[in-house]
């Protein structure tokens, strides 16, 4: 499903008026129309009443003043709260305006703080509202005027439908502008945007209608777009066949680089879940002192002891036993419950180095890659890194807080860098692919949130790779089936539920991929 940017949907729109020749006129006229269905049914349905709307002067007020044509056709009270002058809206906006008067719907210009504390008292009485103050192209912080009457509306904690995007939501990186509407359902126009589907954003927006505004899919299609919401149709179409006399050596063998003291629970997760996604044969490389552990932990992986420093982590003297490993093998996963030891990151380095073969990188191998990222560079194979914000933020030595403020960006800008494929754990985790694509996946919730749940997703990527995914095509697959077995279990019990059981839950998120490809909903529903 496409996501587009502001400005991709800014051209799908200018082509279609001035290239396949339909009005701009018409473009809102169906606009406001498909609103005003949302409206009714997500809003108006159930709770009848006045309905307020808060309008700019630009073409999102435009679509507000098309909503109040519509709506006192049907006979509903409504009042338009102009925060301009009316000689300042122009062109289709404007036209629309002047309609307004004929179907006796008020037009309250409240162009100034002091008009607007004027008219406080009377619309705390509205019950139901409409937000057309700003479209998707708001960059810089909302200040003045704007900024009282966002803050004034989110205060009254009425159902609220934003129009195309809440005013004052940046629709590229879903951070507010210094403040945005709260809305209850927001009627977004042409293609989903960007805030709509990752956080914060789409807490911002509620439940998500995507209005068919009557851009021929030829036009849109001029317009390339580099952004994806993952489905699960798609994801079905990814997913390996197996013929009926298939066995394991048909189904691939990977390789497991994992485990240090304390943590080999990371290394079993990531062993069995690629098992648990369709990996033929498993084996599983750890320290020598924690062999006997992983064999009682791992039962349908095989295990391989390496040297080490006697103290459980792995040192360089283990690489040509590891590169003895790789060979029959399909992939390489590296570094789940590794460890941070100094020996030991000389053994990443020379794997990342040398590896001829995909390898997806976790955990502490991000962290001995963070301090030497280059070697990407010399990368012989692909690679799939998967960090979370923090890792992200030590592979672009920049702050977490910086990687969250544009997760996109991060993932996007990492991918294209280094040549890489990119999952970037978290709410709403993405792909991001070397040639600047990204993906969206909306599946998972907070009860994820538990310690084991990023070694279940390397070991899913990883089995998925064995059985001859493309790197990219592993990631898209494994993130979406990861957070729908997370999705099975959270309809039992919201949190609460282990890393182990996501993993065992794997073949029945699988299994209804291929039966019936779930849609989750674009936004989060508030009612």
């Amino acid at each position: 499903m496409r996501v587009v940017t502001a400005a991709e949907m800014q051209a799908m729109d200018r082509n279609t008026i001035e290239t396949f020749g339909l009005p701009g006129r018409v473009l809102m006229e169906n606009a406001g129309r498909g609103a005003t269905r949302s409206f009714l049914e997500r809003i108006y349905a159930g709770r009848p009443g006045r309905v307020g709307v808060l309008a700019g002067r630009g073409n999102n007020g435009g679509d507000g003043f098309v909503m109040a044509r519509y709506l006192a056709q049907q006979g509903i009270a409504v009042q338009v709260f102009l925060l301009s002058t009316q000689d300042r809206v122009q062109g289709d906006a404007a036209a629309n305006l002047q309609l307004l008067p004929k179907l006796q719907v008020p037009v309250i210009e409240t162009p100034d703080k002091a008009a607007f504390d004027a008219r406080q008292n009377e619309m705390r009485l509205i019950p139901l509202w409409i937000d057309a103050i700003f479209g998707t192209g708001l960059n810089a912080d909302v200040q003045g005027l704007f900024h009282e009457v966002i803050t004034f509306l989110n205060s009254l904690q009425r159902p609220v439908l934003a129009v195309d995007i809440p005013s004052g939501l940046n629709s590229d990186t879903g951070q507010p502008c210094g403040v945005a509407v709260r809305a209850t359902a927001t009627a977004t126009f042409g293609h989903a945007k960007i805030a709509h589907l990752i956080y914060p954003g789409l807490e911002y927006c509620g439940a998500v209608d995507v209005i068919d505004i009557g851009i021929p899919p030829s036009v849109a299609e001029t317009i390339p777009t580099r952004q994806a919401l993952i489905t699960g149709r798609q994801v079905r179409g990814l997913l390996p066949t197996r013929p009926a006399d298939a066995h394991k050596g048909h189904t691939g063998h990977a390789l497991v680089v994992a485990a240090s003291t304390g943590k080999t629970g990371a290394a079993a997760m990531a062993a069995t879940a690629a098992v648990r996604t369709g990996a033929g044969l498993v084996t599983l490389a750890v320290p020598r002192s924690l062999n006997p552990i992983l064999e009682s932990l791992t039962v349908e992986a095989m295990t391989l002891p390496l040297p080490e420093d006697g103290q459980g982590a792995l040192t360089e003297a283990a690489f040509s036993e590891v590169a003895r490993a790789w060979e029959g093998k399909r992939c390489v996963a590296l570094g789940p419950g590794l460890g941070l030891a100094p020996q030991t990151r000389a053994l990443v380095h020379r794997i990342l180095r040398d590896c001829p073969l995909p390898l997806v990188v976790d955990a502490d191998g991000l962290n001995h890659l963070a301090a030497q990222i280059t070697l990407l560079g010399e990368r012989p194979a692909p690679t799939v890194l998967t960090p979370h914000p923090g890792e992200m933020a030590r592979l672009r030595q920049c702050t977490t807080a910086d990687v969250q403020k544009d997760r996109l960006a991060a993932a996007r800008g990492l991918a294209q860098q280094y040549n890489v494929v990119v999952i970037l754990k978290g709410g709403r985790t993405l792909v991001a692919a070397p040639d600047g694509r990204v993906w969206i996946n909306p599946t998972g919730n907070a009860g994820m949130a538990s310690g084991g749940m990023g070694d279940v997703l390397t070991g899913a990527v990883t089995g998925l790779l064995a059985q001859g995914l493309s790197p990219l095509d592993a990631a898209l697959a494994a993130v979406f089936l990861h957070g729908l077995s997370a999705d099975i279990l959270a309809a039992q019990a919201p949190w609460g539920y282990l890393a182990t059981e996501v993993m065992h839950a794997l073949p029945r998120a699988i299994r209804r991929v291929l039966d019936d490809p779930p849609t989750p909903p674009l936004g989060t529903p508030l009612f």
